[in-house]
């Protein structure tokens, strides 16, 4: 004869409760604060190089808002400041921002439907704000939650810029070297992005991808790198879906 034990009722599981829009805005301004280490001291050595250049304090501003690009906007500084041509100036624009045309295949500009909050989340596609959306879980993302980042973003660099111009007013000589944040800033974000060991051949391909760069085409070798980085990248999602076709296929 057996003898069943009394089975005991299972709790149901936890609701959890809703997130709310408030704290997916909450939640897009701490994702914020990683690239905003190196947001605001960027903007602060791009107003004290337009003081240093003896160009108008409004201009550091002006650009933020203008044109929200850090690395271009140091580089206009220099370029309006010793009277580039207008077509070199346009020539400059184009290489330099040319890699936001990829950004936009990967960037969620599909989870915002208001026409003018993806007008921004376009304009305000920085690196930085790509790096960071691209560490987040698709399951995670949201309309509030990247148009918070974003917005924080600017709020580093343009607040940046005019503490710059009021540190360069005060200070009796100029100081060398800050631009350097630029260069410090994306070692973090890439290290940031690539940290797992899955994207380690994304690595080696950009790592190849600018060395033909520099070797072919010194001076335009970012536009050729993003060109061929892109290339490789296909070519490697090609070979990754012909690997996982037999393997879909048995199952």
């Amino acid at each position: 004869m057996q003898h069943h034990a009394p089975t005991r009722p299972v709790a149901p599981a936890p609701i959890q409760a809703p997130v709310t829009r408030r704290q997916r805005i909450t939640d897009g301004v701490r994702d914020s604060f990683s690239a905003g280490l190196g947001i605001f001291p960027l903007g602060v050595a791009l107003g004290l190089m337009v003081v240093q250049a003896g160009l108008p304090w409004w201009l550091a501003p002006a650009l933020s808002l203008a044109g929200f690009a850090g690395s271009l906007e140091l580089l206009l500084v220099g370029m309006i400041a010793t009277a580039t041509p207008l077509g070199a100036v346009a020539l400059t624009v184009l290489v330099v921002n040319f890699r936001h045309v990829f950004y936009a295949f990967s960037f969620p500009l599909h989870l915002i439907r208001n026409r003018w909050a993806r007008a921004y989340s376009v304009y305000a596609m920085i690196d930085e704000a790509f790096a960071v959306n691209a560490s987040l879980p698709a399951s995670q993302r949201s309309a509030p939650r990247v148009l918070a980042m974003q917005v924080a973003c600017q709020t580093y660099w343009v607040g940046g810029g005019l503490v710059g111009v009021a540190v360069g007013a005060a200070l009796p000589a100029p100081i060398k070297g800050l631009e350097f944040a630029l260069c410090a800033l994306f070692t973090v974000l890439t290290l940031d992005a690539f940290r797992t060991r899955g994207e380690i051949p994304s690595v080696l391909l950009a790592g190849a991808s600018v060395t033909v760069a520099l070797l072919l085409t010194p001076d335009v070798a970012m536009f050729t790198a993003l060109l061929l980085f892109v290339a490789l990248l296909l070519v490697r999602h090609a070979l990754t879906v012909h690997r996982s076709a037999p393997v879909a296929a048995d199952a």
